[in-house]
């Protein structure tokens, strides 16, 4: 079978089911497993998809955003491990900023450091805060309905009041060439800034963020540090080449 035929059969798979195995593509084309390996790095580079372990996932549209319920209900086993890693880095004294990313979220409860401040833009970010007694405060802006986030050119103003130790970020797409990415400008520049007032940045995200591509760039992958739950030994060494990652387990 040529090589084009392949590709199409991997792509119209991807197309169907969203994930596909190296074992089927193998046995629907009649091909070896490094002739396969081959062709998904080929498509990768194209950006048609991304690998992950035993196959290939279907990209993401560059617009498409999950709800803040829909996000909290995914990956939460490694959300949580991410988050709990994340809160351990908090130190007595910090002033830090909290993105309203659902894995930010996640953070909250595993906070131990009672004198800290904390900004943050995520609307469901603050009751949690108070209830552990933490310094909490809410930049203006417009609340944008499906993430539960402040946006807009007021929390940018808002933002200007401060400057933070740490600041700790969700994304959409983690990529080695296009960096750290969302689907919504507003969001992204919100995200900008934090970065910009921080000393330390840090990107929660788990292991289906990576090589996603969303429409608007927040910064390039050597602006903030990355905490993660899974990457194979080559992913790790792409991305220890350009900025620190922090990969948690079990």
């Amino acid at each position: 079978m040529l090589t084009p035929e392949r590709h199409q059969i991997i792509l119209q798979l991807l197309k169907d089911q969203n994930t596909v195995k190296i074992q089927e593509i193998m046995e629907l084309t009649n091909s070896s497993e490094s002739t396969i390996r081959r062709d998904l790095s080929l498509l990768e580079e194209q950006k048609f998809l991304k690998r992950i372990h035993g196959g290939a996932q279907r990209l993401q549209g560059k617009l498409q955003e999950p709800s803040m319920i829909e996000k909290s209900s995914k990956n939460l086993q490694e959300k949580r491990l991410i988050a709990k890693y994340a809160a351990g880095l908090v130190e007595e004294g910090d002033c830090i900023y909290l993105d309203a990313g659902s894995t930010i979220f996640e953070m909250i409860e595993f906070l131990t450091a009672k004198d800290i401040v904390v900004v943050t833009n995520g609307l469901m970010h603050a009751a949690p805060l108070l209830n552990k007694g933490i310094a909490t405060y809410l930049i203006g802006g417009f609340v944008k309905a499906k993430t539960n986030a402040f946006v807009g050119r007021g929390s940018l103003t808002s933002l200007d009041l401060y400057r933070f130790d740490k600041c700790f970020l969700g994304v959409n797409g983690i990529h080695q060439e296009f960096g750290f990415t969302t689907p919504d400008q507003e969001e992204a520049m919100v995200k900008q800034k934090a970065i910009s007032l921080s000393r330390e940045s840090y990107v929660l995200a788990d292991s289906t963020k990576f090589s996603e591509i969303s429409f608007a760039k927040i910064v390039d992958i050597h602006q903030a540090a990355i905490i993660t739950n899974e990457l194979d030994d080559d992913s790790v060494q792409i991305y220890k080449d350009r900025t620190n990652i922090m990969v948690v387990t079990m």
